[in-house]
């Protein structure tokens, strides 16, 4: 079982320390089990929030042995917390461990050094501060949340949701992320601005729509030929009719919708077969593997060989 620390330091925000709490406390694999457990950690165990108290079950010696820690963020962000919890952040960092931050939860992190040299990011009134406190900190203002690998940082608290669910998805796969979004009531990705790994399945269908037969018959056909044409000849509208009523329904275009179509059907194939990339690429109805690895690469950040080594060997391991 995958242990979570959550380390709630005095003037903790109350919301930040719920996200992940609710997040990871709510994901069920496929046959029932938790894969998660959860400690709630601090230096002491009654924790100030400002307007009430929290109880910390777990003292700072359960970072120890947690295969992740969560930071969410203080009120006073600026002021560096007690110095054994920034030893116990060092400790862990130097044994591996995952550390994630929540909003503020970067400049907690940023105090004990962790983010020298590496991408981060946190609230975007505080994204000034963070750079100008720490110049050997690579501040990202517009995205939802970094990815270094073992050190990951995320924006407001909302994108401490988005920053969860990716975790969730990298440790578990996307089936089992898709079902914890559902059960938060929250799409498993939002636009943000960066490429993220976190996408639904397959995606959204507006329920009810006038569209959404075309959009299930897109989704069924993937890999054969689609054009704007034969789309709007499937709703019996014309193209112009179509692409409106398209983009009102959904945000985006008819060609944009099926290019994320065809990217996410490719990271589900990726993740769940070992077809090599060229027989992936024409599953997923794109025109040749330069054309798949470009588009690929341009919304998820990374090469089809470079995701499949990620999460499939994630998976595998949660599986063991």
């Amino acid at each position: 079982m995958h242990t979570v620390a959550v380390l709630a330091l005095d003037r903790v925000l109350a919301f930040d320390l719920a996200v992940p709490v609710e997040v990871f406390g709510c994901v069920r694999l496929p046959d029932g089990r938790r894969p998660y457990r959860l400690r709630v950690c601090g230096v002491t165990p009654d924790v100030d929030s400002g307007t009430y108290v929290v109880r910390a079950p777990w003292g700072l010696e359960a970072l120890a042995d947690a295969d992740t820690v969560i930071v969410p963020g203080r009120s006073d962000y600026t002021s560096p917390p007690a110095e054994e919890a920034m030893e116990a952040l060092r400790a862990a960092a130097a044994r591996g461990t995952r550390i994630a931050s929540i909003c503020s939860g970067a400049f907690t992190l940023a105090q004990a050094g962790l983010l020298d040299g590496l991408a981060a990011t946190t609230h975007w009134l505080a994204t000034g501060v963070l750079a100008e406190l720490y110049p050997k900190v690579e501040v990202r203002p517009d995205v939802l949340y970094v990815d270094n690998g073992r050190l990951l940082t995320s924006a407001g608290a909302s994108a401490g949701l988005d920053l969860c669910l990716h975790m969730i998805r990298h440790d578990l796969g996307s089936a089992v992320a898709a079902d914890a979004a559902r059960l938060m009531v929250m799409p498993l990705e939002r636009e943000g601005g960066q490429a993220q790994f976190i996408v639904h399945q397959q995606p959204p269908v507006p329920q009810g729509s006038v569209i959404e037969p075309v959009l299930t018959w897109i989704e069924e056909h993937l890999g054969q030929d689609l054009s704007l044409e034969s789309m709007a000849a499937r709703s019996g509208l014309s193209e112009r009719t179509f692409s409106r009523r398209f983009h009102e329904q959904t945000g985006t275009t008819p060609l944009q919708w099926l290019l994320r179509a065809r990217v996410r059907r490719a990271q589900y194939l990726l993740e769940t077969t070992d077809d090599p990339v060229e027989r992936v690429a024409d599953q997923a109805g794109f025109g040749s593997p330069t054309a798949f690895r470009e588009r690929f690469k341009r919304v998820t950040g990374t090469t089809p060989h470079g995701y499949r080594a990620s999460f499939r060997g994630q998976r595998a391991t949660a599986r063991t």
